[in-house]
């Protein structure tokens, strides 16, 4: 059983980095976002056109990131929202239940069904190093195998729940704990 604990704080650990690192992207969003609306009112006010599609994307690029790259982070620290009113009250062993069943037959295939759907729209975006549209815009590729890997992290992460139900379960029953 030590292995699977081993496993899941690796796995922790991994998705923990990527939090912080999220939390600086975060930052950057907001700095890009002020300069690009502090640019605007400038440009407006001197007849220049001082912002321009590339800060635009990139402020857009971050904040899916952030979004994308955050999922696991917060499934990690168990912050998603929950529309519940059972789990609360079940004991330990019963929420490890319900994370168990929940993540091996909801989270998982949704996973793994994501990233088969999603694997030839981003390939595709590679094959012809997709850009904007827009002038001065970014390239998308990029951003686009972020999809790939925020399913692979979520993925992970969904592994390191069950390991973590797991031992919840095979561990000693508390003897004060009835009707689980």
């Amino acid at each position: 059983m030590e292995y699977l604990r081993r496993i899941s704080q690796g796995i922790d650990s991994l998705n923990d980095r990527i939090g912080r690192a999220v939390g600086w992207l975060t930052l950057a969003m907001v700095l890009i976002g002020a300069f690009n609306a502090l640019a605007r009112t400038i440009g407006t006010h001197l007849g220049q056109q001082l912002g321009s599609n590339l800060w635009l994307e990139a402020q857009w690029y971050l904040f899916a990131m952030v979004f994308m790259l955050g999922a696991a982070a917060t499934l990690r620290q168990d912050k998603h929202v929950r529309v519940d009113v059972f789990y609360g009250r079940l004991s330990e062993r019963g929420r490890a239940w319900v994370d168990l069943l929940g993540t091996a037959l909801l989270l998982v295939p949704f996973c793994v069904l994501s990233t088969w759907a999603c694997w030839d729209y981003v390939m595709n975006s590679w094959a012809s190093r997709e850009l904007s549209p827009d002038p001065g815009g970014l390239p998308r590729y990029p951003l686009k195998a972020i999809i790939l890997l925020t399913f692979g992290l979520l993925f992970l992460q969904g592994l390191s729940k069950i390991c973590k139900s797991w031992l919840v379960l095979a561990g000693p029953p508390p003897s004060s704990e009835e009707g689980d």
